[in-house]
């Protein structure tokens, strides 16, 4: 089996060297802005990244059947990706030129179900606190209206990118 440089990168994703180069409230703004691409997992279960500003990031998602686990709702696993992904990104907006992070745990309260009819869905990430090493985020899955149906927390370590 081949090996694969992970501080090069894929040819469609920024590498770590790349992204060390930039704030990360930069490179989530890029994303946002078109200006780098958004990760393959958003195309997967289909959702965006809807707002970026320092310590907060939304991501947006409108529950399809595709997402539906076999007793006829949307399974817990759609609701962890886009709490993960708020969540986390909230975290790397608030990082500097030459720091990463990476999810050390999260933890998913489902309250309500999620079907087609529910219409769509924002994930609300905030920071909780940023130290050097540690950062900590919450999440909350809401509907137009303001409805919870998730919520989450999320652990994060924070490490030096590579050098190029």
């Amino acid at each position: 089996m081949p090996k694969i440089n992970f501080a090069e990168g894929p040819e469609d994703l920024l590498s770590f060297v790349e992204m060390g180069k930039i704030s990360g409230y930069d490179f989530l703004s890029g994303i946002l802005e078109g200006k780098y691409p958004a990760p393959p997992i958003a195309k997967t279960l289909d959702y965006r990244m809807s707002e970026v500003t320092e310590g907060r990031v939304v991501f947006s998602g409108q529950p399809q059947f595709m997402h539906f686990n076999p007793i006829n709702s949307v399974h817990g696993g759609w609701f962890g990706v886009l709490l993960d992904s708020c969540m986390a990104c909230a975290v790397q907006s608030v990082l500097p030129a030459g720091k990463g992070y990476t999810t050390l745990e999260y933890k998913v309260n489902i309250l309500r179900a999620a079907t087609v009819d529910t219409g769509p869905l924002d994930a609300i990430g905030t920071v909780i606190h940023a130290g050097r090493r540690v950062a900590t985020a919450e999440g909350r899955m809401v509907d137009a209206g303001g409805k919870i149906y998730a919520t989450g927390t999320t652990t994060c370590m924070i490490m030096d990118l590579p050098q190029g």
